[in-house]
């Protein structure tokens, strides 16, 4: 059974730094590509940033780059994203993904909340 669990969210000020970390368990972690997808309260999920198996393409939203970094730890089947700047508006449940080598969406985490306060 395939598991990805997320941690390492919490209520942090404007301008703070937050590491979400994303335990993967059931599947050959290093050889999928991995994601980070957040939805803000009323709003659609969007697309954070990825990172391919190996760890050497790595992809950014426009509202995430330069402030926020994905990396991963395939000895631990663990990927992380590194938040920095954080805004108001990064307020959200933060999901992590697994992609099939076909580059679909197929396992999910159950999400862990980050609150900005300004």
């Amino acid at each position: 059974q395939v598991q990805l669990v997320e941690s390492g969210g919490g209520l942090v000020q404007a301008g703070g730094s937050l590491r979400l970390s994303c335990a993967a368990s059931g599947l050959a972690f290093s050889t999928f590509r991995m994601g980070w997808f957040r939805r803000a309260p009323g709003k659609e999920r969007e697309f954070v940033a990825s990172i391919t198996s190996s760890g050497v393409l790595i992809n950014y939203a426009t509202s995430a780059k330069d402030r926020f970094a994905i990396s991963r730890d395939n000895a631990k089947s663990t990927v992380y994203l590194q938040m920095n700047g954080l805004k108001a508006e990064d307020t959200a449940v933060y999901y992590c993904a697994a992609y099939t080598s076909g580059g679909e969406l197929r396992y999910w985490g159950q999400g862990t909340q980050v609150t900005v306060s300004s």
